[in-house]
């Protein structure tokens, strides 16, 4: 089969977030289909942005075909963001006459964050007969609505929603990553025949066939000092932004000073700096923050924690579910986990592997790590070997990409 995934923001291995729409597509490159992913040459994720001296330029990674749409740099979510969105989608829209005839595929999956690229999608499908799929990873405009503080009657939000409302009805199979998502789909005029959900997962074979890289050496020199000190270490693995919450876990480490725990941190993001001058204020010598990692490593980083933290923000959005790939790189690694989460699903829960308890509670968090410092070696690791085999039995890119093709296929 000849598969067209369009997704704004794609990235790679090689160049960096976002990784599901390259894991799905070379899972089904290694089932024999042929994958075009068609991205944008600029997207404020990736750590490298791909060669595409022209617009459909084209390049390769592990068999799996990029075709690259130039648009400007941008930096944060303002205006610059806004226009370089509309370059893509309107250049998708130009080139789709071209990119059907070329790529000729069997169906075309339409994955940006956000819906625009549904009617260039739609267009490249009607030209080919090809199935059209709508994925959807966040809810927009609802998303933008709820966080950014936009009013339904923006321009902006309007042209949002008509496309979202006209995906649901359109598309032959709309994915959603959200487990919960189905009665608000339905309220925009999903049939919810159409419904699958495919959450996001680990390519398990790629990260166990490469082995745990070794950490930088500051990194590994802090592990083996709070190690020194007799302490339990609660890792953290991920975005330092300022929707993460991490304010729960710098105020458990408060509480925690004093005690034989240690946090440590490894990461960046737009709230990096004000994170660490936060930490810096609070004179912790139990929390500690080691910057960002080589993604090859991250295994062996949560490999040498006790126990892995997932603080989640109190969110209406949440009431939708939640597939953060955090979650299962920690359970890939084999720890306990603690989840901060008021999220309509629970995959820790689901899992047994740690505790989850209320989204912003710094003494419910405190009152975990405590739990768990107190349990032997035998009995966290209980909750670890719970959590690798949850995640490979179902969220290992194998399976998923295979649930994902199944789905598209029966439309």
């Amino acid at each position: 089969m000849n598969i067209l995934l369009i997704n704004h923001y794609a990235g790679s291995d090689l160049m960096g977030m976002e990784y599901r729409p390259f894991y799905l597509a070379r899972e089904w490159v290694a089932d024999g289909h042929r994958v075009t992913i068609v991205g944008a040459s600029f997207s404020h994720l990736r750590n490298v942005q791909p060669d595409a001296p022209a617009d459909l330029a084209v390049t390769e990674e592990d068999g799996v075909r990029f075709r690259w749409i130039r648009t400007h740099r941008y930096a944060g979510n303002g205006i610059g963001r806004v226009g370089n969105i509309l370059a893509f989608v309107g250049k998708l829209w130009a080139y789709a006459d071209r990119i059907a005839r070329e790529e000729r595929p069997d169906i075309v999956i339409c994955s940006s964050t956000y819906p625009l690229d549904i009617h260039p999608g739609a267009r490249i499908a009607r030209k080919v007969g090809a199935r059209l799929v709508f994925e959807v990873h966040d809810l927009w405009p609802l998303t933008p609505m709820l966080l950014g503080g936009y009013s339904p009657h923006h321009p902006y939000i309007r042209l949002l929603q008509h496309a979202e409302d006209w995906a649901y009805r359109n598309a032959d199979v709309v994915v959603s990553i959200l487990p919960n998502a189905r009665d608000y789909m339905a309220s925009r005029g999903l049939d919810v025949r159409k419904f699958v959900h495919v959450p996001n997962g680990v390519p398990a074979a790629a990260f166990l066939s490469a082995g745990p890289g070794e950490l930088p050496e500051p990194v590994a020199v802090r592990i083996r000092a709070e190690r020194e000190r007799g302490h339990f270490l609660v890792g953290y693995c991920g975005g330092i932004n300022l929707a993460d919450a991490l304010g729960t876990v710098l105020d458990s480490a408060k509480a925690l000073r004093g005690e034989p725990v240690s946090f440590i941190l490894a990461g960046g993001g737009q709230g990096a700096d004000e994170f660490r001058a936060q930490v810096e204020r609070s004179g912790l010598d139990n929390m500690h923050l080691v910057g960002v990692i080589p993604k090859r490593t991250v295994q062996r980083f949560l490999q040498e924690m006790d126990t892995l933290v997932v603080p989640w923000p109190s969110s209406p959005l949440y009431r939708f579910g939640v597939s953060p790939n955090k979650i299962f790189d920690y359970m890939l690694a084999g720890r306990p986990i603690i989840q901060c989460s008021d999220a309509s699903n629970d995959l820790v829960g689901e899992a047994q592997c740690g505790h989850t308890v209320p989204a912003e509670n710094p003494a419910a968090l405190t009152d975990a790590i405590r739990r768990l410092a107190g349990m032997s070696p035998a009995e966290r690791a209980v909750f670890g070997q719970n959590g690798r085999r949850f995640v490979l039995e179902h969220h290992d890119y194998r399976v998923l990409a295979s649930r994902f093709i199944a789905a598209t296929a029966a439309a």
